[in-house]
């Protein structure tokens, strides 16, 4: 079994201890202090709001080239949730919801860059979305050489699926979803699905 690195950051060291020890004998996880090769590993970061010491965590991370981040928060905004993703979260756990075995199905999620975000904030996210977009205040025409299938891929992205759940529910082969999810993030230049997603949700088009 190939173990994923996982470093655990945070705003108060209580909080990383915890997660630490609730992850430390788990199996499929090795647990490093710091990364050899942070873009092969996951960072899990702790904390209670999306404050300016937190997201100096994240930027930090990204500046050390970390590209998968599981983060674990008590309270986030649907604003906010778009700069996370931004700042290279993937996956969100609610505090209220940590246990071992969620901590380590939101690891692997990462691991493979597989978003995965609570029902809750996606709906309310979602929602605020299309409210701007019936308000007139979202960009909802396509950019050039955005098509419907693409789009199409993307929702079904934001709804939590997965490659293996698009590509079924698609009629596609999971490399066909997997080549047009590369082809979009590298033409608009984003660093994974998630900010892809937060991308198109930012311009109204979806």
């Amino acid at each position: 079994m190939n173990r994923i690195p996982v470093v655990v950051r945070g705003t108060d060291s209580m909080s990383t201890i915890g997660v630490s020890a609730t992850l430390r004998y788990e199996v499929e996880i090795q647990l490093l202090t710091d990364f050899t090769e942070p873009e092969e590993g996951v960072a899990v970061v702790i904390g209670d709001t999306l404050d300016e010491e937190l997201l100096h965590v994240l930027r930090s991370l990204r500046a050390e080239g970390c590209r998968r981040v599981v983060l674990v928060i008590r309270a986030l905004a649907d604003e906010e949730m778009l700069e996370a993703i931004e700042l290279g979260v993937t996956v969100l756990v609610w505090r209220s919801e940590v246990s071992a075995p969620k901590m380590v199905h939101a690891i692997q999620r990462a691991s493979i860059g597989e978003p995965d975000l609570p029902p809750d904030l996606l709906n309310r996210f979602l929602s605020h979305v299309a409210r701007a977009q019936r308000e007139g205040t979202a960009n909802t025409a396509f950019p050039a050489g955005l098509g419907d299938r693409e789009v199409a891929v993307l929702r079904l992205v934001a709804d939590g699926l997965d490659t293996k759940e698009i590509a079924d529910l698609l009629s596609y082969s999971e490399r066909t979803i997997k080549n047009i999810l590369h082809d979009i993030t590298n033409r608009f230049h984003l660093r994974n699905r998630s900010h892809a997603v937060a991308y198109a949700m930012r311009e109204g088009w979806m």
